[in-house]
Order: structure tokens, then C-alpha cells, then sequence
């Protein structure tokens, strides 16, 4: 099975409880780390047409479109129709002006120079092929817009890295199990961030892609960190 198919069926399989669980496992710190990110996405006095890649349940999209100047146009995309139809839900819920449309991050729908702003929230490293998501978010972003990445990261100090490694590797996959019924997807998390290249090489992939003034911010002793690239 491909990757992206097996991305698309794992998120579907795990929706119902994705949320509950992120929050809890990440002690609700994720909230903040958006908060930053938004301040870094928005312009309160101009709208801004703003696509939200790798949306799954909402939460980016939503805080996005609360934050966005009247006017503005939000969109998320992502490849899992589960996490999606959950998404729908909370922007109905929250009464904000937002779309979700089902779609492949490595193949946008979109033409050239669409987009002011594009963010990802934790979903870049689930790409099948992460060169190719980068270079295709490059494409439909507009000349001088600005592309804002939130990743998990593994910490650089040893005792906060042995602390998250312990975390992450035996007691995430074990409450993730018993609470979804799906252990290894909870498994493959972890793996995933484990997997994903350094800060210094993942700014190295930004230029390449076409992005500039290419910058990262560590957050909370590194376990999360904002890649921020212009065009």
C-alpha cells in the first residue's frame, strides 16, 4: 500500500477520537503553539485568501478564520475524509466563515499564485513525498506571500529529549491504543516525528522548493517548532 493511502485510512480509522486525544496527550500545549502561529498567518485589517494544507479537524482552520479580517478566504485541504467530516462540523459549530475540500497536498487544486498565506499544522510530515507537498504550496502561493509550518520536533537538550522519547515511544502508544483500539496508529505517530529531518535540513528543503527569508522558531524546549518561508 502506498503511503498516502495508508496516511488517508489511518486518520480516517482514528477521527472519532483524534481530538480528545491530541489534547490530552499534548497537555493542551498544542492550543498555544497555534496561537503563535496565527499571529504569524493573519493580517486583522486586510483580508487575505488563506489555504489550510494537511487541515484534518479543524482546529488551525478554525482559529485562523476567527482571527482573519472580514472578508478573508479560508480553505483546508486534506486527504482524510473522516478527519474532514469532524472538521465540518466544528466550523459549523463555531459559526466561521471556512471551507474544507478532500484533495491530495502533493498535487493542490489550485492555480498558480491563488493563495496570501498557507499553513500546515503537524501534517507535513505525513507527505508521501515531502519535496514535492513543499514545491506544490511554493506554487500557489502569491508573490511576497508568506507559508507558516507548525511540526513536532525532537528537543535538542539529552534529558528533554530522553523525557520525550520516553513519551512519545511507550506511554503515548499505549493510552492512543486504548482509547482508539488502533495502538499502531499511535505508533506511527511518534515514528513519524522521529523520522522527520532536522530543522537545519528541513530549511535547506524550504529554499530548495522556492521559498526565502527562510526561518525557524524552537517552542517549548523544541518539542514543537515554527518554520515561517516567504516567496
Amino acid at each position: 500500500m502506498a503511503k498516502k493511502e495508508g496516511i488517508r485510512k489511518l486518520f480516517d480509522n482514528i477521527a472519532p477520537d483524534y481530538d480528545k486525544l491530541n489534547h490530552i496527550l499534548s497537555l493542551n500545549i498544542d492550543k498555544g503553539w497555534r496561537k503563535k502561529a496565527v499571529r504569524e498567518i493573519v493580517d486583522k485589517d486586510a483580508p487575505l485568501e488563506i489555504l489550510d494544507v494537511a487541515c484534518g479537524t479543524g482546529d488551525f482552520t478554525i482559529e485562523i478564520a476567527q482571527k482573519a479580517a472580514a472578508g478573508s478566504k479560508v480553505v483546508g485541504i486534506d486527504l482524510s475524509e473522516g478527519m474532514m467530516k469532524i472538521g465540518r462540523e466544528k466550523i459549523a459549530a463555531a459559526g466561521v466563515a471556512a471551507t474544507m475540500v478532500q484533495g491530495d497536498c502533493e498535487e493542490l487544486p489550485y492555480g498558480d499564485e491563488t493563495f496570501d498565506r498557507i499553513s500546515v499544522g503537524f501534517g507535513v510530515r505525513n507527505f508521501e513525498h515531502l519535496e514535492v507537498g513543499l514545491a506544490e504550496m511554493c506554487r500557489v502561493l502569491k508573490k511576497d506571500g508568506k507559508l507558516v509550518i507548525l511540526e513536532l520536533s525532537v528537543p535538542s537538550s539529552p534529558i528533554v529529549r530522553w523525557c520525550y522519547k520516553f513519551y512519545f515511544l511507550k506511554i503515548l502508544p499505549t493510552i492512543g491504543g486504548w482509547v482508539s483500539g488502533d495502538r499502531g496508529a499511535y505508533e506511527y505517530l511518534p515514528a513519524s516525528v522521529l523520522r522527520f529531518p532536522a530543522p537545519g535540513r528541513f530549511m535547506q528543503m524550504l529554499s530548495a522548493a522556492g521559498f526565502n527569508s527562510v526561518e525557524h522558531r524552537s517552542l517549548t524546549f523544541g518539542i514543537c517548532r515554527m518554520y515561517i518561508g516567504k516567496k
